[in-house]
């Protein structure tokens, strides 16, 4: 049988497997190991069904979902840029950019325009949803860097101010997550595990 809109969704889901090999700065909790976009996007979307509850606004769960598990799979050719790494967002929209065309172009017209959307939305960052899946996007690798130690930060001297500039536009998604990722942060601060400085022993 010859279904060519078939083919198409086949031949982006085989894409999207590559997710599984683009590793993050963030290390997953219960190994000594980098995580996966893959592993991270699923985070995401667990994390948006059980926190909805906090948006600061009224927010279309489903379209959040979807968001968050598509948000990265730009880093197929792209690459993961730490959020930190000064140099290589100078580049990123670009590469980006680039990417989602190819990658996107895989589908068919109405899901390739769909998903182009949903991820132009989440870059924008001008809506209830993408707020709120910027906010969990924020809030993961936080906890989970907090949680092992802040092996992320020290690895690459990260400073407190550096981190608080990164995750303070928590708030514009939810406040209550804000205030959750500020305690975890005021904690490491007071821990040594995030310093003013970025020096570690």
């Amino acid at each position: 049988m010859n279904n060519e809109r078939l083919e198409k969704q086949m031949r982006f889901i085989i894409e999207a497997d590559k997710m599984k090999n683009i590793y993050r700065q963030t290390l997953v909790l219960h190994e000594d190991r980098a995580e996966n976009d893959a592993e991270h996007s699923w985070h995401l979307a667990l994390m948006a069904f059980l926190l909805l509850e906090h948006s600061n606004c009224k927010a279309d769960l489903t379209k959040i979902m979807k968001m968050v598990l598509i948000h990265d799979i730009v880093e197929i050719d792209a690459g993961d840029t730490y959020c930190y790494d000064e140099v290589g967002a100078l580049t990123k929209r670009a590469r980006e950019e680039k990417a989602a065309d190819r990658l996107f172009g895989i589908l068919p017209d109405d899901q390739r325009d769909e998903l182009r959307a949903l991820w132009e939305e989440f870059e924008r960052c001008d809506t209830p949803e993408s707020r709120f899946a910027a906010a969990l996007d924020r809030v993961q690798p936080l906890t989970l860097n907090y949680m092992k130690g802040g092996i992320s930060w020290k690895n690459h001297g990260v400073k407190y101010s550096q981190v608080i500039g990164r995750n303070e536009h928590t708030h514009e998604g939810s406040e209550e997550l804000w205030a959750y990722a500020k305690a975890l942060l005021d904690a490491a601060k007071e821990s040594g595990i995030l310093t003013e400085d970025g020096i570690y022993e």
